[in-house]
């Protein structure tokens, strides 16, 4: 299928990508991810949520674009490795403004870039697909242990999946203890969060239920086309390297078993861009059809940017695993993202469901 971006779309991608090449180059990822304690570049967060960014999750009467405009903005993430909670905020802000009237005044302040908040979900490290939840909200107070809580050591609030539903907890005095659970990925901030205090529950029973849907799927697509930015930058610097390295007198572009690696890595990646935004364009116009196709571009995407990234290493040669050059944050970020919202093993599942098998 052809698919090409319309004019406003057109626009805002390359709004973003000129945006995120001058803030958020290599230079400037690289000093986020070393130098800062929270992860992420406060100004620039401040900058997203000044030029609407960070409603963009958000229905389109709320300020949101629609799902095609967000693949193309996660895409451009995806390119720059952007290091963050950006994508952890759009889903947390989406998930408040489906909850309804109580917690709009916390979704405001995060759109505005005045609060950071992001979902609290997974209560094991030994199966990251499990639904399992012991964590509880009554009568106002919470008490839960959560695992890999994105960026929940510096966010000011959490969105908690309990048992109840789901309950909005902001940082108090006391009662919110984190633990940094370093992983693969040197960017992202994960933490375990032991949660023991006031809370407000926003929305119960099937209401949290069609909400975490809804964010399940809006996360897939990001995700995927974050990974889809990371094979395609990924690539780029590949064939950028191979053809100014040289070996016997001749750039090793020019070496046929490297060109056919190549070529491998293009494929890959350009079947990852049919499938997220025919996904994309499915959640816009194609609901019915949306999740199975929401699930393909998550399954493919994901191992399609770790056997890219894990081929832009092999060819740049001995240089490429260095922490000096670039293909390791690649490859780190498409590891990281092809297990969280929704592994590849859950999304296939997902579209053998869809198919009725």
């Amino acid at each position: 299928m052809q698919f090409e971006l319309d004019e406003d779309r057109s626009l805002l991608k390359q709004q973003t990508r000129d945006l995120l090449e001058r803030e958020s180059g290599s230079e400037a990822a690289r000093a986020v991810m070393e130098q800062a304690p929270e992860g992420y570049d406060k100004a620039l967060h401040a900058t997203l949520a000044e030029l609407g960014y960070l409603a963009l999750a958000l229905p389109e009467e709320a300020g949101g674009m629609g799902a095609v405009s967000l693949a193309a903005v996660m895409h451009e993430m995806g390119r720059t490795a952007f290091p963050g909670p950006y994508l952890d905020v759009l889903l947390a802000s989406r998930a408040l403004h489906d909850a309804g009237a109580e917690a709009h005044g916390l979704r405001d302040r995060v759109v505005a870039g005045e609060a950071l908040c992001v979902l609290a979900r997974r209560e094991t490290l030994d199966d990251l697909s499990s639904t399992e939840l012991t964590a509880s909200c009554a009568d106002g107070r919470l008490e839960a242990t959560k695992q890999l809580v994105p960026f929940g050591a510096h966010a000011d609030a959490v969105l908690v999946e309990t048992r109840e539903g789901l309950a909005i907890c902001e940082r108090p005095a006391a009662g919110w203890e984190a633990n940094a659970q370093p992983t693969l990925d040197h960017a992202q901030r994960f933490a375990e969060l032991r949660l023991s205090g006031p809370a407000q529950l926003v929305a119960g029973g099937d209401p949290a239920r069609g909400i975490l849907e809804t964010v399940d799927r809006l996360a897939a697509l990001s995700a995927a086309a974050q990974l889809l930015g990371l094979s395609e930058r990924a690539l780029e610097l590949t064939l950028a390297y191979t053809a100014e390295r040289e070996a016997f007198g001749v750039p090793i572009a020019s070496f046929q078993a490297l060109q056919h690696r190549c070529a491998d890595m293009l494929l890959q990646t350009e079947s990852a861009r049919s499938a997220v935004y025919r996904a994309a364009w499915a959640l816009d116009h194609e609901p019915a059809a949306a999740d199975e196709l929401v699930a393909v571009a998550k399954a493919w995407a994901g191992p399609a940017a770790r056997s890219v990234c894990g081929e832009a290493i092999q060819l740049h040669g001995g240089v490429g695993f260095t922490w000096e050059y670039d293909p390791h944050l690649f490859f780190k970020r498409a590891n990281t993202l092809e297990q969280f919202h929704g592994s590849t093993r859950q999304q296939l599942e997902a579209v053998l469901q869809a198919r009725g098998l």
